[in-house]
């Protein structure tokens, strides 16, 4: 008898990296893609039609960004094994993606070895990060011990974090509302939060911070 494969839901808005990564998993004698979807609620619809065993996730998507994704299919499917795939680099997302409830984040940048290695670490039920992540925790740790200063951006919920990253990159206030798929009033009450928890007097000085916040994590 054939063995079973694992079934995998991809959920990426980029229809040529999708139909990349479909193709990979597709030539594995052990897995199969039983769907794709280019947004959270195509995703979450075929969620219930398909029950894959493992969905992989694109934390950049339009509307439903994939850590909101991720927090619902946690929600909805609580067994279910998820396995978060970004262009962002770990220290940005991957601690708020594990908290969201996926179980693994991986670079789009590492090799097809590299991701099907962590798809099968994360269905035999494990939490699949790099190395380099596991010694950026440990160091976290042991700066808290230390009283050291964390990132201001680790005192943002993960919305106003989204928000706080597009300021840096140069959004405005519709640009993020429509991107976002929020009113323009909900993303001007984020971004007062924002100022408020980073101790910031003016909006002046939120994009600079944002900016230059930006340009740091691109230089690690």
């Amino acid at each position: 008898m054939p063995s079973l494969k694992s079934k995998i839901l991809v959920v990426d808005d980029h229809p040529v990296f999708r139909e990349g990564l479909v193709r990979v998993l597709n030539e594995e004698k052990d897995l199969t893609v039983c769907g794709e979807a280019a947004d959270a609620v195509e995703a979450l619809r075929l969620l219930r039609t398909l029950k894959p065993d493992l969905v992989v996730v694109d934390i950049s998507l339009e509307g439903m960004s994939g850590i909101d994704l991720t927090k619902s299919i946690r929600a909805h499917h609580p067994h279910l094994f998820i396995l978060v795939l970004s262009m962002h680099k770990e220290s940005l997302y991957a601690e708020r993606a594990l908290r969201a409830g996926a179980n693994g984040y991986l670079m789009k940048r590492e090799s097809g070895r590299r991701l099907l290695g962590a798809i099968r670490h994360v269905l035999q039920g494990q939490t699949y990060v790099s190395d380099d992540f596991k010694e950026h925790i440990l160091r976290g740790a042991m700066g808290a011990k230390e009283g050291m200063e964390s990132s201001p951006a680790k005192r943002l919920s993960d919305r106003e974090f989204e928000i706080f990253r597009m300021i840096g990159q140069g959004y405005g206030t519709r640009q993020i509302a429509e991107q976002l798929n929020l009113s323009m009033k909900t993303v001007e009450t984020h971004r007062e939060h924002i100022r408020e928890k980073m101790n910031l007097r003016n909006t002046f000085e939120l994009v600079q911070q944002a900016i230059q916040w930006g340009h740091a994590e691109s230089d690690q």
